[in-house]
Parts: C-alpha cells; sequence; structure tokens
C-alpha cells in the first residue's frame, strides 16, 4: 500500500502498474448518448469545407463552390460599431431578449417590409440558427407532421426530428424558379400537421415567392390552423424585384408566424454570429424562457454592430448585391452552355441549382459520385443536391458567394472536369 512520509496510508493509493496496464489495454465503455442525439445530421458544405481544407493542406488550389458564405468585406462602420462597444466595455451580460437599440433597429426594418412589427415582440440570438431550434422546439409537438421544402435546407428535417415530429416534403415547382407549389401544399396537410416552413429566396434553388402563391397558401394556413416559421435570411438577396414578400404581412398570419432573419448574409456578418425572430406576442415569454436555458444572452458589442448595420448606410448591401446579380448571370450562362446541364434562373439568395440528370445517365454516376470527383480531380468544390431532401437527387448546389475568382475558376473546372468524367466514367 502507498504510504505518505509519514508512515500513513497515502489518501488516493495507486493501483498496481500491472492493474493500470489492463484498464489501458481494454476496450474503452463509456454510458450511452441521449437517443435524441441520433437523429440530428449536419451540413455537407461543412464537410465539403473540410475535405477541400486537407486537399488545400497539400498543396492543390480548391475553387470554393460549396460554402454559403459571402466572400465580401463587412462595412467599416460595423467593425467600428463593434470595436468602439468593446472599447466602452460593452461585453458583459445583456438583456436575454436582446438590448432596445436592435429590438428597436429590427421592428423598423421589419416594418419597411409590411410586417407589424414590435420591438417588445423581438429576440436577438447569436446566429439565425439558435432562433430556427428555438421556433420549433417551441411550436412542434412530438408525433406531429411539419411541412418543409424538398429540396430544402438540411436543418429542417433535422430540428423537426429532434422535436420529435415527422418531417413531411412539399413541391417546389422548377418551371416557375421552384416557387412553392400551394397545390402540393394543400394535398399533404393531415389532421397531425401543426407547423408549415417557408423559406424564401431558398436555399439551395435560389427561388422565391410571388405575392399570389403567397396568398394560397396563407389561406391554408388559416383554414387548417397552422403555425408558420418563415426563415428570411436571404430577404435582402433579390435580383428580380425590391423585396420578396413576407408571409407575416399578410391579414392574420402575423400572430401565427414566427419570421427568423440574420446579418450572416445581406451585411457579410457571418462570423459576428447575429440573427433574430420575430415572435408572435403569446410566444413571446415561453421564447425567451429558452434562450435563458440555452444561451443566456447575445454578446451586447455584436448587437451594437448590428445596430449600425440596420441603421447606418446601406450601400455595402447594394453593392453585393449588384456584383450578385452580375454573378448569377454568369453563373447562368456559363452552365448552359455545358453539355447535360439544365440551369433555372435563382432570383434571389447566392446559389444555382443546375440539373444534371442526363450527365448522371449518361456516365451512370450519382450527384455525390459527380461531386466528388468534380472536387478530387478537378479541384472544383460544390454540393450534391440529395444532401437537401429527394428531389435535389439528380442537381448540384452552386454557391456564388465566394471571390469572383473562385466563380470563375469553379465554373471553367466544372465544364472540364464534367466533360473528362463523361469521356470516362470509370
Amino acid at each position: 500500500m502507498a504510504t505518505t512520509n509519514t508512515g500513513q496510508p497515502a489518501p488516493f493509493a495507486t493501483a498496481s502498474s500491472s492493474a493500470a496496464a489492463a484498464r489501458q489495454s481494454a476496450p474503452l465503455h463509456h454510458p450511452p448518448a441521449a437517443g435524441r442525439l441520433t437523429v440530428l445530421t449536419g451540413e455537407g458544405a461543412l464537410d465539403v469545407l473540410s475535405r477541400s481544407a486537407v486537399l488545400e493542406s497539400q498543396g492543390r488550389h480548391i475553387a470554393q463552390l460549396a460554402i454559403g458564405e459571402p466572400q465580401f468585406a463587412v462595412a467599416p462602420h460595423i467593425v467600428e460599431a463593434a470595436v468602439q462597444a468593446l472599447r466602452e466595455g460593452d461585453a458583459r451580460y445583456g438583456p436575454p431578449a436582446g438590448i432596445a437599440p436592435l429590438r428597436a433597429a429590427i421592428a423598423a426594418t421589419l416594418g419597411s417590409r409590411h410586417v407589424e412589427a414590435s420591438a417588445d415582440d423581438v429576440i436577438v440570438t447569436p446566429g439565425a440558427k439558435p432562433m430556427l431550434l428555438y421556433a420549433f422546439l417551441a411550436t412542434v409537438e412530438p408525433g406531429a407532421e411539419v411541412l418543409i421544402p424538398d429540396p430544402g435546407f438540411p436543418i429542417y428535417p433535422s430540428l423537426t426530428r429532434f422535436a420529435g415530429a415527422t418531417a413531411v416534403g412539399y413541391r417546389l415547382d422548377p418551371a416557375r424558379a421552384f416557387a412553392p407549389d400551394a397545390a402540393d401544399i394543400a394535398s399533404r396537410i393531415t389532421p397531425r400537421t401543426r407547423v408549415l416552413v417557408l423559406n424564401a429566396p431558398h436555399n439551395p434553388t435560389g427561388g422565391s415567392i410571388d405575392a399570389r402563391t403567397l396568398e394560397e397558401i396563407a389561406e391554408l394556413v388559416l383554414r387548417h390552423d397552422l403555425l408558420v416559421i418563415s426563415d428570411e435570411i436571404y430577404g435582402r438577396i433579390t435580383y428580380d424585384t425590391d423585396a420578396t414578400p413576407s408571409i407575416a404581412a399578410l391579414p392574420g398570419l402575423r400572430e401565427r408566424t414566427i419570421v427568423v432573419d440574420g446579418f450572416s448574409k445581406a451585411y457579410a456578418m457571418t462570423g459576428y454570429r447575429l440573427g433574430y425572430g420575430l415572435v408572435p406576442r403569446w410566444l413571446v415569454p415561453r421564447l425567451t424562457t429558452l434562450v435563458v436555458n440555452g444561451h443566456t444572452c447575445t454578446p451586447p458589442f455584436v448587437q451594437r454592430a448590428g445596430v449600425a448595420a440596420l441603421t447606418g448606410p446601406q450601400d455595402s448591401v447594394r453593392a453585393m448585391v449588384a456584383e450578385l446579380r452580375r454573378r448569377r448571370d454568369e453563373v447562368v450562362a456559363a452552365l448552359g452552355a455545358i453539355p447535360g446541364i439544365r440551369s433555372p434562373r435563382p432570383s434571389g439568395a447566392f446559389y444555382a441549382f443546375p440539373d444534371v440528370s442526363e450527365i448522371i445517365a449518361a456516365t451512370g454516376l450519382s450527384a455525390p459520385q459527380l461531386a466528388s470527383r468534380l472536387l478530387e480531380e478537378h479541384g472544383v468544390a460544390l454540393l450534391p443536391g440529395n444532401g437537401f431532401g429527394a428531389a435535389g437527387a439528380s442537381s448540384f448546389r452552386i454557391s456564388f458567394a465566394g471571390t469572383a475568382d473562385a466563380v470563375r475558376t469553379g465554373l471553367a473546372g466544372i465544364a472540364t472536369g464534367l466533360a473528362a468524367i463523361t469521356a470516362r466514367p470509370a
């Protein structure tokens, strides 16, 4: 027995070396994690980004068309607002729902979209994703059904399963630039349907929604007593209209809708992690309690940057959207010139969603296999559409939010790469 220098037994005696060795060689056992974690899935874009980093570390040049991150500089007045707030010591706890100036600025911005908004109904979160999580947890009951776009952002079905519900995909119409199909939505509503998820402009297709379709969907929501989670993170990035209409602006829908938005896309503030929700008045206290349990508050100095973004000059937003519009036209033209590709014209966001079913048929390769070969053999990172739902199985998602050089190089790489793969599929 191990002893101290007084001859007494040591308080924490060590085991024999043989026993310690036996423990080290034994298989590692641990209690199981909670089963609910197994239903969560990630994002393919982050996986492709990781693989791209490995290839680049080996000296490869990768044209990055996979990640939906605007590679534009954050406007100087926004950066300075965050820095000044830090200089003033504004880095302590803040109100769970957000600081008053930012909530007021958000309400004013939503008002310009014809959405009736009060600062009291705004909840600020560290990014839009936490608000999506809280929205699903607050509205989706176990055993319910949630209508989600197919193809659509993969976090929607993941969070639906996490809340104990079933995700039911509804159709987007490629002939109408991937607008939601109201008739298809109507056909999928059952007594178990609880929530409808909308996303316009849309990830991954760049599609949007017109006023007439929105009114048809609103009528379905009211008739079937549904709630709506409206993801409007790309709402400022539109090319053919000034703005995308919000279902929350229609009569009777404001108190049924959680509008989710943030600063990552329009203001290129991805690393700032700043988002928000406009919440029905009756849900505000409960969602605020979720905030307290989930993250306490959003850093106040980041929120000060958000105030500067909304209330300051909007030149950077307009310039970015103009450049993205130019790239949209470049991407559609370049993809249309590649044999075997059909590319609808995106009306918003910064994604193209070309159909490659002819190339799949000609080569016998799936969209994931084609995407993998484009990355590994031709240095082009993009996403296979199956990661966004069954309806995307014969498509690619191409982001043109990166650098202009990446877009040009990537488009050239897609053309030469697919030609080479089609010539030698094996």
